[in-house]
């Protein structure tokens, strides 16, 4: 098995923080035909965080509580909607992560981008990756989290460990990407906008060690 990748490699694989990807998003095929014609997608951002582990890099997710009205007890990254305030999506990611697990903008030192994704809701997800201060205590917002969580990097980037679910979903059969589960390494079900993030880290990983061998 190989070595998880340290961060300053992942940092390679990543959009640069100063040329944020400007395409629709990676999975827009997927999509299209569960949005109305002509939708404009509103803009979003979350935040891929990561924790340097004495046995490698590890992935800060969080599952929202049963009772929020969109995606509730789903596991997640910190995110949400770029607001009229916010200076552009990092700042959002940023500020959404503050709200719901008290990460502050010092504890974090963003890296770079993954490929947007879009989502059925109609949004457009921009991922920003970031290296999270290790001394770093959630405390989660008690009403739109329910549990902080970490995950092995090696573990989300092992092919093995990803599945795809076939679904049959308004009219036709589609894929849904799930993570296998692992109670004592992974206490939650991984699966849809999460599991394509992390998916996207993985390829563009792998993609990024076959320019450089």
């Amino acid at each position: 098995m190989s070595p998880p990748p340290s961060l300053s490699r992942l940092a390679r694989a990543l959009h640069p923080l100063q040329a944020p990807p400007a395409f629709e998003g990676w999975n827009s095929d997927e999509v299209a035909d569960l949005l109305p014609p002509r939708h404009v997608h509103r803009e979003a951002a979350v935040l891929v965080g990561l924790v340097a582990r004495e046995r490698g890099p590890r992935v800060l997710l969080t599952r929202r509580t049963d009772v929020l009205r969109h995606h509730p007890g789903q596991v997640s990254f910190p995110g949400g909607g770029i607001e009229p305030d916010d200076r552009d999506a990092l700042a959002a990611a940023l500020r959404e992560a503050r709200e719901e697990i008290g990460l502050q903008p010092v504890q974090a030192e963003p890296l770079g981008w993954l490929d947007p994704v879009v989502t059925i809701s109609g949004y457009r997800v921009m991922p920003a990756v970031a290296a999270l201060d290790p001394g770093f205590v959630p405390v989660p917002d008690p009403g739109e989290v329910a549990d902080v969580f970490e995950v092995d990097l090696d573990f989300l980037l092992a092919p093995g460990n990803l599945r795809r679910l076939e679904i049959e979903y308004a009219g036709r059969r589609r894929e849904v990407l799930e993570f296998r589960r692992e109670p004592e390494r992974v206490p939650h079900r991984i699966w849809g906008v999460t599991a394509s993030i992390l998916y996207n880290l993985r390829e563009r990983l792998a993609r990024k060690a076959g320019e450089e061998a």
